[in-house]
């Protein structure tokens, strides 16, 4: 997410604001330099905010929640049309970019002459380590930092081309990496003259309009490996100010140039971010920083300059990090229910919230705070069912206070259905789960049996509603048509329901479901908007029917006469049902044939029929069944990756934390029996890892938060041991009889987990 901040033109008005901002400096007889924080006063500063006062000036704000935004989705990009000017534009320069952009480039000013490479300076290292004279690799550190200009002229390839484009920084990388790996070998003094420089560099850059070689000089100083502590914070932090109030075409040349980096280098740049603020949260010595009253600007500039790196990591081919890689474990401490309470009230005003940058929450922060809201949500639910059953002066049943569901087993769906629909206005209250003819309380066993035994049946082939791909493993929406679709609503409630009240379900639906489940409605001239008609391609494709994107990855790259050979047109067959039908992909689509200058437009309707308008009844009958229960504004905080994690469980198994997080009822972790479990699951491949979860929970994935939100428990049984374990999905528990040897269990288990039809339910 990108930031639309603009500063303030520095007129003589705002000389004592320019006072302020004045940076300390290093001090210079500090015996170690880099290993104490500084001594002198900090400066009183403000950050400059992105709200714009109604006569059209800005403000300063200093305001600040730590922790705890609208939701995320109505954030501005880091450019507009940031995708489209990706796919469609293979070089942006100066000449193509808007007027007003273009206008507000300064001539590059002349710069000195500088002609070291990187083998002339790896030289001067080496000299200067054999003989200890730094003096030439100080005057070089001091001089190239000293200034945006010599930055320029020491790094910059050439000094003629004005590199104006956002393919080429124009900036010498490998000899900016060697300088600055180099950096930790040399004296104090030297690393102290690089600290100077950028004060130098930044106070004396600070006012005017910004060039592209300004650019190219944040983008090599926020490279700086010195950043890790504490003792530059206070330079780090004005940095990191300075390049989050540049103007969004700035920040999108910025962000195209991050993205060119190494996976190293930029990771590095993530984690340097990540602990200035985890430090800044929860400093380890407070005294190494000024008190946070007087630095509130320092955690937004970070978060925003990281928003730059997470939308170059997105806009990337291919993601350079995984998305977790931008989780701040730190804010799992910090308050943040408080901060998605201003989020909600305050939107993307000017007071700073984690929420506007929802890419830094880990996923166990955004269910915790989906299930504080929903909690609220039901409290509210019940309590007005309440106050207007007293206002009636009706008798109160504590039961109004839950979503009931009270199904016959042997009619399971359509009885769900019948109550979903019935209990409609409730389900955001608390659900409980009854059988009929079956004594018992729902403690939540019986819930999570429902959840299991409703999408075992449900998602059968035999029930129609979904097919199941053998290659990408995955379920898809059935094609046929018909006049109701209201079962495609009780999955949708189903899934909602599963995340409301913390169930995992064993679904397995492909990523772009996830997609078109978070797309927000597209409102046009009726009353009908439609809904789930996300932008996908063939990549999508691949994960649901590989062998029919590998076809048409073909059919694109095919380099002879595609009408003739493949004599296709516009019109696509498909079964359903039994009988195969043809559909146009676009008007009077059977008679356009598919040619070399067309095909790009015919694999793009393809997939976007096979995705989005062939199942688009079924769809969006789930969508509006899953938004039903779930409609709030915590689930704009999530990617679609992270809803599947709240559903489904993450893949990621970790038999270790499992054992740490194990219950015992009749044994102890020490008896002969544990042992020789948990030696023979350690010892177990992956594969029979999962099954052994599958058949004790069944799902063979892990919830948010880990292991040891499984509450897994082994339980004795005094059976004979020639009994195969016994599992209770319901509970996460599995019941062993004492065996004998280590050998004997891991037969005996070996075979129970290999033969458990379906989710393993006793």
């Amino acid at each position: 997410m990108l930031l639309n901040i603009t500063r303030e033109n520095h007129t003589p008005l705002h000389q004592a604001e320019r006072e302020r901002d004045r940076l300390p400096p290093i001090s210079s007889n500090s015996s170690s330099g880099l290993d104490r924080g500084p001594k002198l006063p900090y400066p009183s500063l403000n950050f400059i905010s992105n709200h714009r006062k109604e006569d059209g000036s800005h403000s300063l704000s200093s305001q600040f929640i730590l922790p705890g935004i609208r939701h995320g989705r109505e954030l501005p990009p880091i450019c507009p049309n940031v995708r489209l000017k990706h796919q469609h534009q293979h070089r942006i320069t100066v000449d193509n970019l808007p007027p007003e952009v273009r206008a507000r480039f300064a001539s590059d000013p002349v710069m000195p002459l500088r002609t070291k490479t990187v083998k002339e300076f790896q030289e001067d290292i080496e000299r200067a380590t054999v003989s200890g004279d730094w003096k030439h690799v100080h005057d070089f550190y001091l001089t190239t930092f000293g200034s945006f200009l010599e930055l320029n002229a020491a790094f910059k390839k050439d000094a003629s081309p004005p590199f104006n484009t956002i393919e080429d920084s124009g900036i010498n990388t490998k000899f900016v990496n060697a300088v600055y790996d180099a950096l930790s070998l040399t004296p104090p003094d030297a690393q102290r003259a690089v600290l100077k420089g950028i004060i130098n560099s930044l106070l004396r850059e600070w006012k005017g309009r910004r060039t592209k070689d300004d650019l190219r000089a944040y983008f090599i100083l926020v490279q700086n490996p010195q950043c890790t502590s504490p003792a530059t914070y206070v330079i780090y932090a004005h940095l990191l100010r300075q390049i989050a109030v540049l103007v969004e075409a700035d920040h999108y040349f910025l962000m195209h140039w991050f993205k060119k980096l190494s996976q190293k280098r930029f990771k590095q740049l993530v984690e340097r971010l990540h602990l200035f603020i985890s430090t800044r949260l929860f400093p380890v010595k407070p005294e190494e920083l000024p008190p946070m009253a007087k630095c509130s600007w320092w955690i937004p500039s970070a978060t925003k300059v990281l928003s730059l790196l997470n939308a170059a990591n997105i806009i990337s081919s291919t993601p350079i990090l995984p998305f977790v890689d931008f989780y701040n474990p730190t804010l799992d401490h910090t308050d943040f229910m408080e901060d998605y309470r201003i989020w909600q009230t305050q939107g993307n005003s000017t007071r700073f919230t984690f929420c506007q940058f929802a890419f830094i929450l880990s996923t166990v922060v955004k269910k915790a705070v989906i299930q504080k809201d929903s909690e609220q949500q039901m409290i509210s639910m019940a309590r007005q069912s309440l106050v207007d059953k007293v206002s009636r002066r009706q008798r109160v049943d504590m039961s109004l206070l839950f979503l009931n569901i009270k199904v016959r087993r042997l009619q399971l769906v359509s009885d769900s259905m019948d109550e979903l629909t019935r209990n409609r206005a409730d389900l955001k209250k608390k659900l409980k789960v009854s059988f009929v003819g079956e004594a018992g309380l729902d403690m939540g066993g019986l819930t999570k049996e429902w959840f299991l035994l409703l999408v075992r049946q449900i998602f059968h082939t035999d029930y129609g509603m979904f097919t199941f791909f053998k290659d990408s493993h995955c379920h898809w929406f059935s094609s046929w048509k018909c006049d109701n679709y209201s079962e495609f609503r009780l999955v949708g409630v189903l899934m909602g329901l599963a995340v409301y009240n913390s169930i995992t379900l064993d679904i397995s639906f492909p990523p772009c479901v996830y997609k078109k489940l978070l797309t927000l409605p597209v409102v046009p001239c009726d009353l009908d908007p439609p809904v789930g008609m996300a932008t996908l391609t063939l990549d999508d494709l691949q994960q649901v029917m590989p062998d029919l994107s590998h076809g048409l990855a073909e059919l694109l790259s095919y380099e002879g006469n595609v009408e003739e050979d493949f004599s296709t047109t516009f019109q696509v067959s498909q079964e359903e049902l039994g009988v195969i039908k043809s559909y146009n992909l676009k008007p009077g689509g059977d008679k356009i044939p598919v040619t070399n200058q067309n095909r790009k437009e015919y694999v793009q309707l393809y997939v976007d029929f096979l995705l989005n308008k062939s199942i688009y009844r079924q769809f969006t009958t789930f969508y509006y069944g899953f938004h039903s229960v779930c409609a709030s504004d915590a689930l704009m905080l999530l990617r679609p990756e992270e809803v599947e994690i709240l559903v489904c469980g993450s893949p990621n198994l970790d038999m270790s934390s499992l054992q740490k997080a194990a219950q015992y009822e009749g044994y102890s972790k020490t008896d002969p029996t544990i042992r020789a479990f948990w030696a023979v699951v350690l010892g177990f491949p992956l594969k029979f890892q999962k099954r052994l979860l599958h058949f004790s929970t069944g799902s063979d994935r892990v919830p948010v938060g880990g292991m040891a939100n499984l509450n897994f428990k082994i339980s004795k049984i005094d059976a004979s041991t020639d009994w195969l374990p016994i599992s209770h999905t319901c509970f996460n528990q599995i019941c062993l009889p004492p065996y004998k040897n280590k050998k004997e269990l891991k037969q005996k288990l070996t075979i129970a987990i290999s033969n458990a039809e379906g989710f393993g339910l006793e």
